[in-house]
């Protein structure tokens, strides 16, 4: 039986490294276009000027690694704030909750301002206090993850109300705020449905990856990993074809490659391994999806027939 100080020490790394964020040439561009939007929005509040904000979409699959890339562009711009005497602006995120009601998106923005209101009030009063506690708070942004929920059934009423809220907020006579939206590329029919605030709006869509084109960058993915992770990368996993594996195992998605990766090191942790195999990463896929052997792509030679993205998969019997 597997000793608890194993088990407390691979949590312990695991926690480490999950909060470990590599830099990717998608990341790069994402973060120099809203740092622009913020220099844009400090220069017109130092001004004195109230023109309408602009703002930024992100869209991508599901797994391509959008939550977390927001993640750290919200944390290293609000730390920019601060260290660069900005202190008292700020940036707000939530994500989109559910059901997505105008009413309930507005109930969960105040309370990530720190402001608690009934549910019995009308959706018109629960925004015009958004709109009060955003410029008392000098929020500069309005992250929205998972914004292709706030468009849920698609109707044209609900989208004309979707933008329409929205455009509200970002031309505020008295406190202009500009919109983050991410999430899947269903958000982008929000957008097209409205061309005013598709006009406000610089976009960022993270495709999916390619073996073929991003295979060497997976291994550097592995290799980064296995640094921060101290463990020696084993050699059939620096082989270009087991980064063609990886991503297959991953649906071509970034953000599910990198849970893969950490997966694997849970695996070699656990066995008290000093180096990372492809057999960690096997295990890693076994246990993520209860597949048989001959439906996983870190063990069979024909990988490319298995679909990814469903588990439980076993040959019948």
């Amino acid at each position: 039986m597997m000793s608890s100080d194993r088990i407390k020490y691979t949590a312990r790394r695991i926690a480490l490294l999950r909060g470990h964020f590599i830099h990717h040439d998608r990341f790069e561009p994402l973060e120099a276009r809203f740092s622009l939007l913020i220099e844009k929005r400090l220069a017109d509040c130092e001004a004195g000027r109230t023109s309408e904000a602009h703002g930024l979409a992100l869209s991508g699959p599901s797994g391509a690694g959008k939550t977390s890339a927001m993640v750290q562009l919200m944390v290293r711009s609000r730390g920019w704030l601060e260290r660069s005497g900005h202190e008292d602006f700020s940036i707000v995120s939530i994500r989109v909750p559910s059901p997505a009601t105008l009413k309930f998106v507005g109930q969960t923005l105040l309370r990530a301002l720190g402001y608690q209101i009934s549910s019995e009030r009308q959706a018109w009063y629960i925004w015009d206090l958004v709109r009060h506690h955003l410029k008392e708070r000098k929020i500069l942004f309005v992250h929205l993850d998972e914004a292709q929920d706030l468009a849920s059934r698609g109707t044209r009423h609900e989208l004309d109300s979707v933008a329409s809220m929205l455009k509200t907020l970002m031309t505020d006579s008295e406190w202009p705020v500009g919109i983050i939206l991410s999430g899947t590329p269903e958000l982008e029919d929000i957008l097209n449905h409205d061309s005013q605030l598709a006009r406000r709006m610089d976009t960022v869509h993270f495709e999916s990856l390619s073996p073929v084109a991003h295979g060497n960058d997976v291994l550097d993915l592995i290799e980064s990993y296995c640094s921060k992770a101290e463990l020696a990368p084993g050699s059939d996993t620096l082989e270009l074809a087991h980064g063609e594996r990886l991503i297959h195992a991953a649906a071509n998605q970034f953000g599910l490659v990198i849970e893969l990766i950490v997966a694997a090191v849970e695996q070699a942790y656990l066995a008290g391994a000093p180096r990372l195999t492809r057999a960690h990463f096997a295990l890693a896929y076994h246990l993520r999806t209860a597949c048989d052997d001959t439906f996983n792509p870190f063990i069979i030679p024909d990988f490319v027939r298995i679909d990814a993205r469903q588990v439980f998969s076993r040959e019948k019997r």
